[in-house]
């Protein structure tokens, strides 16, 4: 099981930015509301988001094989096309297909702060969505860099609530997309004199750390 958080308008539309940022169908997902979102007074004043959590079943049994065949064999057709030349490495776990791109080459393939590793794993996904009619979960990677992205994003969380503390008052991040967030969110969900919360619209969002008064 893998649970994330997701805001919006209303239930509907933060349902339909789960559906589209996890790459999931709405009926795979499991939702739970974790705060109601309100008009405010005239629709002006007051106005809340609706949160919501969403609980994504990852189950080993099921047989992507084409899957991940269909996948490495798009990937490999991107990278002759840029062209790099560059090994592939696939592995399945949890449900989740994972592609590892390895060689000299991996700077111009994570890009800034992996962008154009996010958008290759974007058009990948597109691409095996379209060829096989159903939605894989496919994750690709170069030399590591998403668990180094996880492990400085940590020291990161962990460097700006010391900081909202010492200062007393709320620090922001940068724009982070959803993956990024969440890793904000579950370095610190466990400090006691700290909350966090998401900033902003789009994909793009900051994470505020409020120290508890």
């Amino acid at each position: 099981m893998e649970v994330y958080e997701f805001e919006g308008k209303t239930a509907e539309e933060a349902i339909k930015n789960a559906s589209r940022q996890l790459n999931l169908p709405v009926e795979d997902l499991k939702v739970d509301i974790i705060e109601p979102g309100s008009a405010g007074i005239f629709g002006l004043v007051g106005t809340k988001k609706t949160k919501i959590r969403i609980t994504v079943d990852t189950d080993d049994s099921i047989d992507s094989s084409e899957d991940m065949l269909a996948a490495k064999e798009i990937l490999g057709t991107i990278l002759e096309l840029i062209p790099v030349q560059a090994v592939i490495n696939e592995e399945q776990t949890d449900g989740r297909i994972s592609l590892n791109i390895e060689g000299d080459v991996s700077g111009i393939l994570i890009g800034r702060k992996g962008k154009t590793l996010d958008a290759l794993q974007y058009i990948v996904n597109k691409m095996v969505q379209k060829r096989l009619d159903r939605k894989p979960r496919i994750v690709i990677d170069s030399e590591n860099y998403r668990q180094r992205r996880i492990e400085s994003l940590t020291q990161l969380a962990i460097k700006m609530g010391n900081k909202a503390k010492k200062l007393k008052k709320p620090v922001s991040t940068n724009p982070l997309n959803p993956h990024d967030r969440r890793v904000i969110h579950l370095t610190l969900k466990d400090i006691p004199d700290l909350n966090t919360k998401s900033r902003g619209d789009g994909i793009l969002k900051k994470v505020v750390i409020i120290p508890k008064r």
